[in-house]
């Protein structure tokens, strides 16, 4: 038979290993920095690009699309080309592949210190980075399915089918999130309002953690584990369920972050029913992971590789078990806006990926430099530490979370509520000390790789070009006696990615089309007014401060909530909200009615609240903003912000932007001028003027219209 050789491309393995390693410290440093921030908030809330509300979105970006992201392409890239037993398709793709994320990831760097961003958590990048990764991502795609269209072997492996997966359903994730109208260069509002934007936003925010965070991770699975334990895959029948049921039933699942809020309830009542089915699949991958290791465990005690993976998919069974108990409404009523949410999330960040990530990169590494591993000793420390560090972070989070729900629910013997909300954030410091330990831990750790990869790199010599040969593909094939039936549809890539794109299209055109078609699903209510040109700057003001990671605009229908609150959250309250804020973590307090009722509060107290929170809240963890009270408001981008909102339907007369200004500079000096009888002296065009005036409008709609008519 005849052999051809061919060489596969290391050296763009090697630039993604190095990126993956580069912005996971990064990353990490970022999420150490922000976790200390809330122990010591007049410390570290140094300047106006370095507050929590502009780092935690850094923070998220950064370990997700660069240490992650990274970590993806560097084991796709690898395993890719060994599986098909070919080249990548195009070095110059790769290349640019390559560049192009990295640019990305800086381009993300500058812009949200700054305050650039679209305010939706995981998506709030601006629309010409958008933009750029819908490029890269085609690029990725372009080079991923060339790759597999040349290869010299015929039936695709399971790492494979979670690539094409992944690469379909991240592309139909992003362009539908990335619905926004730019009103400048760099800014924009989203395309959908209110609870048709928190749909499509959780929809979208549940799956990029499933086929960016998962997915991709899962086929690294499938290549790196049986190729560490030198054992093949435990049961390949249970890959293909596993496959399959995960990418149709994930796609569902998205509504289960929005329990208890203004979303119809049949949407949320489908999110629950197929987050509690994806246990089914998850713990299927779980399991074929861990047996795949059957008759090797007397290795894993002494392979510091494996130990990574075991831990890795470990965690990952312990995040796909939590995540659908969390989606019942009763486990929800008590976890969600706590820092249960977010012991959650890092369980599958620091656990899932990231130790599967240092696992692969111990395996890659020294064989693409033909070398021995430095130190396995360094290396177990980094196991010992990453493992403590994922203890010491997970389980305060999670004691604080029941905490947090236990406080706001508890009310004295007289009926009044327990414990202020000041109260339930002081009490929680400790919790968040011992998180900051587990990060230290952690990030110590990678460190340690750190060391230990660059001891490793610079005793061997990179082998660019890995010579490599196989018998060329046969176009004709045979099939084999008591074959499979998923063999005929691996052997078409082109037919497995359509197939793959109408399974997971299924769920999000069932629950995101009839949001927007079916009127009766948002009822209107007619004391909901647009907001004043003062009042959206003033908004878009609160989104560049990151307000929203911290408070939420959503009121629950539980007593608790509307005794401390106010009314509960009504769905016509937020058709005029370009993007919505209902948030997803009360760090601070709810906002929905700060304007209205017992709530309400003077603008002199928002004046020097916003000066400095603990001049007005003793033990507030929130940023000082001082630089709020010096900068001038910038208003040259109000007509454009009118007419940008009115091509949105919010019904701004026609010719209304042209006397927008005019109507901003005269609210701002009515406020600017009881802020005199304060006694506090500020012109009428400082940013918090806009600021005040935006958080005294929260809930006074409805306040205008206590019996609520509905227009439907």
């Amino acid at each position: 038979m005849q052999v051809e050789k061919f060489y596969y491309d290391n050296k763009i393995v090697r630039n993604f290993a190095y990126a993956t390693v580069v912005w996971g410290a990064v990353g990490m440093l970022v999420g150490l920095w922000v976790a200390l921030q809330l122990v010591l908030p007049s410390a570290l809330n140094i300047t106006q690009y370095f507050t929590f509300g502009r780092l935690r979105p850094l923070h998220t970006n950064a370990v997700i699309f660069a240490f992650v992201g990274n970590g993806i392409f560097m084991g796709v890239y690898y395993s890719l080309q060994r599986l098909c037993k070919a080249r990548m398709f195009s070095d110059k793709l790769s290349y640019i592949h390559f560049w192009g994320w990295q640019l990305i990831i800086v381009a993300a760097a500058i812009t949200l210190p700054i305050g650039l961003t679209q305010g939706a958590e995981y998506a709030e990048l601006i629309w010409p980075i958008d933009l750029a990764i819908t490029v890269i991502w085609v690029i990725f795609g372009w080079n991923m399915f060339g790759t597999i269209i040349k290869r010299r072997e015929k039936h695709l492996y399971v790492a494979i089918w979670f690539y094409i997966a992944t690469f379909v359903t991240v592309a139909v994730l992003h362009l539908v999130r990335s619905g926004e109208l730019p009103y400048t260069w760099l800014k924009s509002y989203s395309f959908y309002a209110g609870v048709q934007d928190a749909l499509v936003q959780w929809w979208y925010g549940h799956n990029a953690v499933a086929f960016f965070l998962t997915t991709p991770y899962l086929g690294l699975m499938y290549y790196f584990m049986p190729k560490a334990a030198n054992r093949p895959v435990y049961s390949y029948r249970l890959s293909i369920i596993h496959f399959w049921s995960l990418i149709f039933l994930y796609i569902w699942a998205g509504p289960h972050h929005l329990l208890y809020t203004a979303l119809p309830n049949w949407a949320q009542s489908l999110g629950v029913v197929f987050s509690l089915m994806l246990i089914f699949p998850s713990w299927g991958g779980m399991i074929n992971g861990l047996l795949t290791l059957r008759g090797a465990w007397d290795r894993v005690r002494d392979d510091v590789i494996l130990k990574f993976m075991v831990v890795a998919v470990t965690a990952y069974g312990m995040a796909t078990f939590e995540g659908p108990m969390l989606s019942l409404k009763s486990v929800s009523a008590v976890a969600h806006y706590t820092d249960w949410i977010v012991a959650h999330v890092h369980i599958g960040a620091l656990g899932w990926n990231g130790m599967l990530t240092f696992g692969i990169l111990y395996w890659i590494l020294p064989r693409m430099f033909k070398t021995e591993l430095y130190s396995k000793k360094i290396a177990n420390w980094h196991f010992w530490l990453g493992t403590l560090g994922i203890l010491f972070w997970a389980i305060p989070m999670y004691w604080a979370g029941f905490t947090q729900s236990s406080m706001w629910k508890q009310f004295t013997d007289a009926g009044q509520l327990k414990y202020t909300f000041l109260e339930t954030v002081t009490y929680l410091k400790p919790f968040y000390i011992m998180r900051s330990l587990g990060g230290t831990l952690y990030l110590v750790g990678v460190l340690f790789m750190i060391y230990n990869l660059y001891k490793t790199v610079k005793a061997g010599k990179l082998v660019a070009n890995e010579e490599a040969e196989a018998a060329p593909l046969q176009k004709e094939y045979a099939k084999h006696e008591g074959e499979h039936w998923h063999r005929v549809i691996e052997r078409k890539p082109v037919q497995f990615m359509i197939l793959s794109l109408v399974v997971i299209l299924i769920g999000g055109i069932i629950e995101i089309v009839p949001t927007f078609l079916i009127k009766s699903n948002v009822p209107t209510i007619s004391s909901v007014k647009p907001y004043t040109p003062l009042e959206l700057e003033g908004r878009d003001i609160y989104i560049r401060e990151g307000c929203y990671t911290c408070h939420s605009q959503m009121i629950r229908p539980f007593r608790s909530e509307t005794e401390r609150y106010g009314e509960y959250s009504k769905a016509g309250e937020f058709v005029y909200d370009h993007p919505f804020q209902w948030g997803s973590k009360r760090t601070g307090p709810d906002l929905a009615r700060e304007g209205v009722g017992n709530l309400k509060k003077t603008n002199g107290w928002h004046f020097r609240h916003f000066r400095e929170p603990s001049s007005m809240s003793e033990g507030s963890v929130m940023p000082a903003y001082p630089f709020l009270l010096e900068n001038d408001l910038d208003i040259s981008n109000t007509e454009a912000k009118i007419n940008a909102m009115r091509t949105l339907g919010v019904p701004y007369e026609k010719g209304y932007e042209k006397s927008a200004v005019a109507d901003l500079v005269l609210q701002s000096s009515v406020i600017a001028n009881n802020l005199v009888g304060d006694s506090i002296r500020i012109s009428p065009k400082k940013e918090v003027i806009a600021l005040i005036a935006y958080i005294q409008r929260l809930g006074v709609d409805i306040s205008k219209n206590k019996t609520a008519t509905f227009n439907k």
